[in-house]
């Protein structure tokens, strides 16, 4: 039986951003609206917030704007705008990721000691780079070649991937400062989830992966065919709720829920609850980017580990569901939810007006 319990990744606190395709759209004027909105995410924050790298795996939000500059100077301008000069000759060293083609670059567990260049600076290569972006997409060859358009609406959708990154790397490091900084006040909550159900799916011969139309990432591809036995899939996201009693029947200190790798890791870094989960006086309370608030019950659970996830569903007779049940099962449901652009920035308890399920949630509140 597969459980609706959908792992999040240990720091994911944001929504999705909305898929960016190129049908239909004026590229410039789409590009200019995702750029925009990148900048407008660090509109709340002091100069000292850029530049905070709280642990390897993040990176500060002044390394995930200038990197993601960096990817339309490299694989764009650089390969279609004639006589193109970059920014910084050593830009492309900073800012690289993990493209190794491209070349070498400056290590990841080290962006939080590059105190220059400068912020501003980082804001006029932006300023830039889109000048000459808007250059090449009023030239003849954007609007007679389909390249560049592929490349712009790749930038689009990576920039927006770093939009996510931008809040759940801003997220950790806040959740570290005891003073609580506020990013940004919640949103209101907008209800409560549905009743739990399970949604029973028949045995089948499928196909998964992308099917060739719209902008996909190549590892979504290529489609291929998948056997599936008949499985059960929950209708809805696990609760804040149904996980505390998890915890409340000691599955923290249970191994026996527990994968043997998995349970290695809760012992190696300590795991007693949820990531940014705080007790005290025998209440819950959660670090958000509105800062600390009590724990609502009714709200889809969060930052836990593939281990923590695997862990409750076994606790509650079940699994988690496998990629494939997961994609036939979503196979038909309209793509819906709170997404970035909405501005709630920590799920909601009850799903988005226009989501057409069940299985409601599959897309927006958490990293599925």
């Amino acid at each position: 039986m597969a459980t609706g319990f959908m792992e999040s990744s240990p720091s994911s606190a944001a929504p999705h951003a909305k898929p960016i395709t190129s049908d239909g759209l004026d590229l410039e004027t789409i590009y200019t609206k995702v750029r925009a909105y990148t900048e407008s995410l660090c509109e709340p924050l002091a100069t000292e917030d850029y530049v905070i790298q709280s642990m390897p795996d993040a990176s500060p939000v002044k390394w995930h704007l200038a990197h993601t500059n960096w990817f339309f100077e490299t694989f764009l301008l650089t390969e279609y705008l004639d006589a193109y000069l970059p920014f910084h000759p050593q830009f492309n060293f900073l800012f690289n990721s993990y493209y190794n083609a491209v070349g070498p670059r400056w290590p990841r567990t080290q962006r939080g000691l590059l105190s220059r260049p400068s912020v501003a600076e980082i804001y006029r290569y932006r300023a830039y780079v889109d000048e000459h972006v808007a250059a090449l997409l009023r030239s003849p060859l954007a609007r007679n070649g389909e390249d560049v358009a592929t490349r712009v609406v790749l930038g689009l959708n990576h920039e927006q991937q770093h939009q996510e990154l931008i809040l759940t790397d801003l997220k950790h490091a806040l959740a570290a400062n005891p003073l609580h900084p506020i990013y940004r006040e919640a949103l209101p909550e907008n209800g409560n989830p549905p009743p739990g159900k399970w949604l029973a799916f028949s045995e089948r011969l499928a196909w998964i992966g992308h099917d060739g139309f719209s902008f996909a990432f190549d590892n979504e591809s290529p489609r291929h065919r998948v056997f599936l036995n008949g499985f059960r899939l929950a209708s809805r996201l696990v609760t804040n709720a149904e996980y505390r009693m998890f915890l409340i029947d000691g599955g923290y200190e249970r191994p026996e829920f527990w994968l043997s790798e998995g349970w290695a890791s809760r012992e190696a870094n300590g795991w007693t609850a949820p990531l940014y989960w705080e007790k005290e006086d025998g209440d819950w309370s959660v670090v958000t980017l509105a800062g600390l608030r009590p724990l609502n019950p009714a709200e889809p659970v969060c930052h836990v580990s593939y281990y923590e996830a695997d862990a409750f569903a076994r606790w509650a007779g079940a699994r988690l569901p496998t990629e494939a049940e997961w994609e036939i099962a979503a196979a038909d449901v309209p793509v819906a939810g709170h997404f970035l652009e909405g501005g709630r920035f920590q799920p909601a308890s009850a799903p988005a007006a226009e989501d057409q399920g069940p299985p409601y949630q599959l897309y927006g509140d958490v990293w599925q």
